[in-house]
């Protein structure tokens, strides 16, 4: 069977930095899942997994598969210094461990908790200010302001500062087309951002607040402490994997929402849905498609034996359009049974940290917006898809709303 793009029958081929496949991944996934669960790409030197209980099994087996390197596929973010941007992201045990549980020290449920007033504080701030017109930019004017804004709320980055975080948070993610590494504007944004963070880290070992950034400096475990490269590691993998992925689910949502609309229906009839309308989202079209592992010891699938150094992929985004695991995949169904088939926050060791974070930031704005319109659409003609390798979501996606 061929999968296909409309009527155009799309190629066996994996290529996370191709325009057209941002467009629509999921015709490429299933040729993939079905003709190639073990896939080679020869030319970016990398091998793939799609399918659900190959990519689950990859996520929990952290012994045969490192994170050493890091998780993303852009060849020069692929070194031993991976951890000093995407901190225990790109450790393995026992140093993973270490400092995971030290953050965790600062980064608790409760503070999560706490925080959700003022997530929806900002929420309503935003909203309405977007509301003030009947059809405006979901992303510009609402989803790529809000998780920032959580972000700088938990860590202590005041509001005047906040906005020229947001630029330089995407300029860090922000791929051209054909570009297969990480371009000198990223690093710039890059650089910009660990500066920012510098002095702040400084600013609050001075005079301590109430923040994320102070727990974090004070977070303590039998004499052992984090550093402060430590800690600013930890806040640029805030911004790049909690900011980003977090207005990807909220575009997301809105966009395959605004295109089904007797689930969004069911959602305007019965407001305890919202949580559903989140979990089916994350499922459908995750807004992390894509995560690396570095092979440390020989691992066979499919009868061919991956060696060590070897980059395999966990494709996340194609696990959860496996016909093997999910009823009629392709289909946007709020309210489907998905519990642990979720491989949105990966599994295992390296579960996501801010899992939580991001569904409660999740159903706080979705709930937000529900309660202040009758009904949306989606202007499709107009919706522009962030290039990225990893990542899957809208850079500007037009809506129209029909005010309660």
């Amino acid at each position: 069977m061929t999968a296909s793009t409309g009527e155009r029958p799309v190629e066996l081929v994996l290529d996370p930095y191709d325009y057209a496949f941002h467009e629509d991944p999921y015709p490429y996934y299933k040729r993939l899942r079905d003709e190639a669960p073990l896939y080679r790409n020869e030319e970016q030197n990398f091998w793939a997994l799609t399918r659900h209980a190959d990519v689950h099994q990859g996520f929990r087996n952290s012994t045969a598969l490192s994170n050493k390197l890091g998780v993303a596929l852009d060849p020069i973010s692929r070194t031993p210094e991976a951890h000093r941007t995407m901190s225990f992201l790109a450790m393995d045990d026992p140093g993973h461990l270490r400092l995971r549980t030290l953050v965790s020290k600062g980064f608790t449920p409760r503070r999560i908790r706490e925080l959700e007033p003022r997530v929806l504080e900002l929420t309503t701030a935003h909203l309405e200010a977007a509301l003030e017109h009947e059809s405006f930019d979901y992303i510009t004017e609402f989803a790529g302001k809000l998780p920032m804004d959580v972000i700088s709320e938990l860590v202590g980055v005041p509001k005047e500062d906040r906005q020229h975080l947001r630029a330089l948070a995407d300029g860090v993610m922000h791929r051209e087309d054909g570009v297969t590494d990480v371009p000198p504007a990223a690093i710039e944004a890059s650089i910009n951002l660990f500066v920012y963070y510098a002095d702040m880290v400084a600013q609050r070992r001075k005079k301590p607040t109430d923040d994320l950034t102070s727990a974090l400096i004070e977070a303590e475990i039998d004499g052992d402490r984090l550093g402060d490269d430590e800690i600013m590691a930890f806040l640029f993998l805030m911004v790049v994997a909690g900011n980003e992925t977090t207005t990807k689910l909220l575009g997301n949502a809105v966009y395959w929402a605004g295109r089904n609309q007797d689930q969004l229906a069911s959602v305007f009839a019965d407001h305890e849905r919202v949580p559903l309308w989140v979990e089916e989202t994350l499922r459908y079209d995750t807004s992390s498609q894509i995560l690396a592992r570095t092979v440390v010891e020989d691992i066979e699938f499919y009868g061919t034996t991956l060696h060590d150094g070897d980059v395999l992929l966990l494709v996340p985004g194609a696990a959860h359009r496996d016909e093997r695991v999910f009823d009629e995949p392709d289909k946007f169904r709020i309210g489907r049974d998905i519990g642990s088939k979720l491989l949105s926050f990966g599994s295992g060791a390296h579960f996501c940290l801010g899992a939580h974070l991001a569904r409660m930031e999740g159903r706080v704005a979705l709930q937000a917006l529900i309660e202040r319109v009758r009904g949306f659409e989606v202007d499709e003609a107009n919706a522009v898809r962030v290039h990225s390798s990893s990542v899957r979501g809208f850079a500007n996606l037009p809506i129209t709303v029909k005010k309660a």
